[in-house]
């Protein structure tokens, strides 16, 4: 079972970092040319977001279902941890302005890409590799 999670969370990485490099070119896009925001904004800024959240959910459930605690993984929990919280914060206070724009989330997902490839490496992997943590 904790295998099933393990393959489950290091899976969905790939997802997350898909679905934000789609909002990070969108929110590009959007921002260089000038154009009006759209809905689009909030359902890409979320997507990512809900990824993002069930990434974490998934790791945390990881733990506590006995995974092997390693100490490289408070850096690893650290810069997930602050990546969702940058992505969340910056995308509701851009939701909640009178005329959103592109620029935070722009700022929301890029930075929270960074903070997801810095916490990949924390645990000394690279980003698109496959290998194990133990267990």
């Amino acid at each position: 079972m904790l295998t099933l999670l393990f393959k489950a969370h290091s899976g969905l990485r790939y997802l997350v970092l898909l679905m934000g490099l789609v909002a990070l070119a969108y929110f590009v896009y959007g921002f260089a040319t000038k154009r009006p925001v759209d809905k689009k904004v909030r359902i890409l800024g979320s997507s990512f977001a809900g990824l993002l959240d069930t990434q974490i959910l998934l790791g945390l459930v990881l733990l506590g279902a006995g995974w092997p605690f390693q100490p490289m993984l408070w850096g690893h929990l650290t810069l997930m941890l602050l990546a969702a919280v940058l992505a969340h914060v910056l995308l509701v206070i851009n939701r909640k302005r009178p005329q959103p724009g592109f620029l935070l989330p722009l700022i929301a997902v890029g930075g929270a890409l960074l903070l997801v490839v810095g916490g990949i490496l924390a645990i000394g992997r690279g980003v698109f590799a496959s290998t194990s943590l133990g267990g």
